[in-house]
């Protein structure tokens, strides 16, 4: 996304949004713009040396890979299965002895994340403008709420969804409609905070006004869409939404 800089995105959403009359009443996140999910990866580093990221990257990818394919094909796990599946997978495909002692630590590791530094901040301004809070995800009820333990979040977000309770996983405008179900708003008045470029894609198509915080500095997924606002974390989120 060469040139597509926050300040340039905030310019071009507001002349079509903000133009438009539209104003955001609340904000949901995917899970991980708010926890930092590097510690998993470091574990495995640990448990690996001088594998773990060929492990991490291998696990990453047939994790999404798995949630694409069940939904496409209604064979429904939740995520912590597939996540589980798709590490089993991973360590088989590099020839790692995943012990069941190495593979409970790695999957544990997904319960006890930590906020990115700008969230506690990010989060205070937005509810202090009287934006309703919540997260949309992937992730397991459970593991939303270990994550939010785990980071000190309790009482931040109104609606923690997640995207089993329709038993699909995003890009499925299924999973993305949960959060119009649960706000009872226009999707036109929920921005929705991605981290992967495309679940930025997938929002969009939605219709959600979207923010993507790309903090893996990942080029735009290349479908024809674009989010309407880009920049590495949390920062300029209050600048898009109440401009």
């Amino acid at each position: 996304m060469a040139g597509f800089t926050a300040a340039s995105a905030f310019a071009s959403s507001q002349s079509v949004w903000a133009a438009e009359g539209q104003k955001a009443e609340a904000v949901l996140f995917d899970a991980f713009p708010i926890f930092d999910p590097s510690p998993v990866f470091t574990l495995a580093e640990e448990l690996f040396p001088g594998k773990g990221a060929e492990l991490s990257d291998l696990w990453r990818n047939r994790q999404f890979e798995y949630t694409w394919l069940r939904a496409l094909s209604r064979h429904y796990q939740n995520f912590w299965q597939v996540t589980e599946e798709s590490l089993v997978f991973a360590a088989g495909t590099l020839k790692l002895d995943l012990t069941a002692e190495r593979r409970d630590r790695l999957m544990n590791a997904y319960l006890a994340l930590k906020p990115w530094p700008d969230v506690p901040a990010a989060l205070k301004s937005l509810t202090g403008a009287g934006l309703r809070l919540g997260l949309l995800s992937n992730l397991t009820a459970d593991m939303l709420d270990a994550c939010i333990k785990s980071s000190g979040l309790e009482g931040q977000f109104q609606h923690v969804l997640s995207t089993d309770s329709v038993k699909t996983y995003k890009p499925d405008a299924r999973a993305y409609q949960v959060g119009v179900d649960a706000l009872h708003l226009k999707r036109e008045e929920i921005v929705f905070v991605a981290f992967a470029g495309w679940d930025a894609a997938g929002a969009k198509w939605f219709g959600y006004p979207t923010f993507w915080a790309n903090r893996r500095h990942q080029p735009a997924a290349e479908m024809g869409v674009r989010p309407d606002a880009t920049a590495d974390d949390l920062t300029g989120l209050m600048n898009f939404v109440r401009p």
